[in-house]
């Protein structure tokens, strides 16, 4: 009992983790793992050597400020400003500009970068702009060949003729260059300006892609930002392959940029032209009229100067008509914006800069004008559906009734003012009763001719004005690097694609190889059975024997087979070396399922502890499945009779059942099993297995019992309290990990009495590494035997395989 309560006072488990084991298992794969190695490295080196570098492309451009936009500081003017006011955007609404798809269109459309060329080489095709043996010079209009998608491959065949293959329709014609060619309603000619680097060349790819999908490829890349913390630089990056090409197409872009920047402010200008010039053709008619009238006035009274009569009353009333001419002019004016606003469109832009003395009404016009050239500008990027767009024109819509307000406001003020002078005009007209009522005529005609003539003229100057700003306009934004490209790729990298294809190439053989162990279940070494043996002593390994090695142990045997065996035999000493010599100890050799080699282990135990000079005596207990007799040869006249008859005859005494095989000069007692009889679980239970136990105590030191095993049958669990010992056989790649726990819970049960553990065929080649350092151990080197060289090993191992 005090044994039985020592099996379940079991200590508490540590960690099995060994990692110098975990690493030996995979460099018992070391090839494989070199080989995953060099391929992966291979495979980098050429995905390096046939990649088509990507490389980065960039410029700078500066958006100038309105200041910079126009020449309003050198033009005359009346203290108003410029008759030009353009605004700059925000730096995101240029940014928004530089990738919209009408501008990237126009940069498609003008290097023709929707037509590409080819040239196929041995392993990669690579493109050639600006460096094709042969050009494409369509006749069709570029409408239709901005909206197509072919390509078409030409394989030279002399300087002159070639033939070209239809890749869509995959039909091929013969043509000589410069001849006109003419292929789903495309009309083109093929010439070659280097007829002998043509002829020489391979396979030339011509692809035409519609422009929109081009644009819209190059958008996709397309990078613009702000540079660094600054406000007003721009840096315009590119992503693509052919670097002359991204450079070519960043500098184009920035010159359409400019251009249309350019574009936007001449609008405004040439709609200030073109109303002054219609207000001149107004005014020059009215001052015909006024003219006119004076001629006949003068004609029909007779008198060519009236002034000198009433110079007296002219310089008192000089202030007070000047201070009307004045107003009357801008009342005029005011009066002619307010038409215009009202019978022009919703959308078009107003005059700049004509109303004077009135700061209000002059800003909210330039406010006005800033909001339609933004409109103009958005709309060249989207459609009038656009949020923004519809924030602007309710914006418009509702500044343009304020405006028609102020208008009206500073008119009216204007027309007090008026009505005010002419009261202090009327006194003084009073004043001079009797000065001819022909004097009061002509001072009313060349009124109106004076402030006829002073509009005129001012006109006339703002007119120039706008001229010169149309003509003097400078760019929206100044280039200040052109395009230049990286020397590095972006990629691939070549040192890190080599390095990763190095590690990629290591990690996936092992990969392999963890999945293979993580899905592995059996037992292989001495390390897969820790849950077991930290509770239950180890006896030792069985080496695995080759096909051609004997199974059984010889007198003088030197092989690792009988080296493993003595190993096991010193090991049971040091395990029973404190029990009662006067009787024999009974051991028992039990497994788990069949096939894990306890019989083989039995016998080879028991040869190896006779050769010794003890007596031993082995029983074949597995009467339902008995193998002890494929070891054994018996000579004739031996006893046939077995243990299942010795159990059922209670007449056959104890001697009857004993076999006596000598072989090599190793003796052994051999209890056969006998005939499988039909109640094998009742025949154990009597008895009659207990007094022959007993019985070979008194005559015996060792007495080996091959059992049944223990998981499939009850039958070695029937008889295990008759044991001293029990040695328990897993066998190294059959054995699961899983039925481990079976043995030591029948330890912790108390089923199975004195419980060890011997691992069987054991292959010692998968450890070759492991053994250096004590992870696994052979055997094979005692005396009499020398080491295998490294040649010898060799040869064995390529035998076995």
């Amino acid at each position: 009992m005090e044994e039985f309560s020592e099996d379940f006072n079991e200590p508490k488990e540590e960690s099995n983790f060994d990692l110098k084991a975990e690493i030996f298992k995979y460099l018992t794969y070391w090839k494989w793992l070199f080989l995953g190695f060099l391929v992966g490295g291979c495979i980098a080196f050429l995905y390096n050597r046939y990649t088509i570098p990507v490389f980065r492309t960039e410029s700078n451009l500066l958006i100038t400020k309105s200041e910079e936009n126009n020449m309003s500081g050198i033009l005359p003017s009346s203290g108003t400003g410029s008759i030009i006011r353009l605004e700059s955007n925000s730096l995101q609404n240029q940014i928004v500009t530089l990738k919209s798809k009408n501008l990237v269109k126009k940069v498609v459309d003008s290097l023709n970068l929707n037509i590409s060329y080819f040239i196929e080489g041995n392993v990669i095709t690579t493109e050639a702009y600006k460096s094709s043996p042969v050009t494409i010079n369509f006749i069709t209009p570029d409408s239709i060949v901005n909206n197509h998608s072919k390509t078409f491959i030409i394989f030279p065949k002399s300087n002159r003729n070639f033939e070209i293959f239809d890749k869509k329709t995959e039909k091929s014609w013969k043509y000589d260059l410069g001849e006109l060619i003419s292929i789903d309603s495309l009309d083109f000619i093929i010439n070659s300006s280097k007829p002998d680097q043509f002829r020489s060349s391979n396979p030339i790819y011509i692809e035409i892609k519609p422009v929109d999908r081009v644009a819209a490829n190059f958008i996709s890349k397309l990078e613009v930002g702000p540079k660094a913390q600054s406000g007003e630089i721009l840096l315009i990056g590119l992503t693509y392959s052919t670097s002359k090409k991204a450079e070519d197409f960043l500098n184009n872009l920035m010159y359409q940029f400019n251009a249309e920047g350019v574009n936007d402010k001449r609008q405004v200008a040439g709609r200030t032209t073109q109303f002054i010039d219609e207000r001149l053709h107004d005014l020059s008619f009215s001052l015909d009229t006024v003219e006119t009238n004076i001629a006949d006035f003068k004609r029909d009274n007779e008198f060519m100067d009236v002034a000198s009569g009433a110079q007296q009353l002219l310089s008192r009333k000089t202030e007070a008509e000047q201070r009307i001419f004045e107003i009357e002019t801008q009342l005029n004016i005011i009066n002619s914006i307010k038409n215009l606003l009202a019978n022009s469109e919703t959308f078009d832009l107003l005059p700049g800069n004509m109303v004077t003395g009135a700061s209000q009404v002059q800003n909210l016009i330039e406010q006005y004008n800033q909001l339609i050239l933004e409109r103009n500008s958005l709309l060249r990027t989207s459609t009038e559906q656009n949020p923004m767009m519809e924030a602007l024109d309710a914006q418009i819509i509702k500044l343009k009734p304020n405006l028609i307000k102020s208008i009206e406001a500073y008119a009216s003020n204007l027309r007090i003012e008026i009505s005010d002078l002419n009261i202090k005009e009327s006194t003084a007209k009073n004043r001079f009763s009797d000065f001819p009522k022909m004097e009061k005529g002509m001072r009313g005609i060349e009124r109106k001719q004076t402030i006829f003539e002073q509009l005129y003229l001012f006109l006339l100057q703002r007119k120039e004005e706008a001229a010169i700003a149309f003509a003097s306009t400078s760019d929206v934004a100044k280039v200040i690097e052109p395009a230049f490209t990286y020397g590095s790729p972006v990629s691939p990298s070549p040192l890190l694609i080599l390095i990763g294809g190095f590690i990629l190439g290591l990690l996936i053989p092992l990969l392999i190889i963890f999945l293979k162990n993580l899905l592995d279940t059996k037992v292989h070494h001495k390390g897969d059975l820790q849950t077991l043996l930290s509770t239950t002593p180890f006896m030792g390994e069985v080496p695995r024997i080759d096909t051609d090695e004997s199974d059984v142990i010889q007198l003088n045997d030197r092989s690792s087979l009988a080296e493993s065996f003595r190993i096991l035999r010193t090991n049971l000493a040091y395990l029973i070396q404190n029990k009662d010599k006067e009787r024999g100890d009974v051991i028992f050799v039990t497994s788990t399922i069949k096939g894990e080699g306890k019989t083989f282990v039995s016998y080879n135990l028991s040869r190896t502890l006779a050769s010794t000079n003890k007596r031993v005596l082995l029983i074949g207990a597995d009467i339902r499945n008995p193998k002890l007799h494929r070891y054994t040869q018996m000579t004739k006249g031996a006893v046939e009779k077995g243990l299942s008859d010795y159990l059922y005859d209670h007449e056959i005494p104890f001697d009857k059942v004993i076999s006596k095989i000598k072989e090599d000069e190793i003796l052994v007692d051999v209890i056969l099993s006998g005939p499988i009889p039909p109640n094998p679980a009742e025949l154990l239970m009597n008895d009659r297995m207990e007094s022959l136990i007993n019985k070979a105590k008194t005559l015996y030191d060792y007495i080996i019992v091959d059992t049944a095993p223990t998981m499939i049958v009850t039958d070695t669990l029937l008889i295990s309290q008759l044991a001293d010992y029990t040695l328990y056989v897993a066998r190294a790649d059959y054995t699961e990990k899983s039925i481990l726990q079976f043995p030591k819970d029948m330890k912790k049960q108390g089923k199975l009495k004195g419980l060890a553990v011997i691992l069987n065929d054991v292959d010692y080649s998968k450890f070759s590494y492991g053994a250096k350092y004590g992870y696994s151990y052979g055997y094979g080197y005692g005396y009499g035997q020398d080491a295998e060289t490294r040649w010898e090993r060799w040869k064995r191992r390529l035998s076995r395989n």
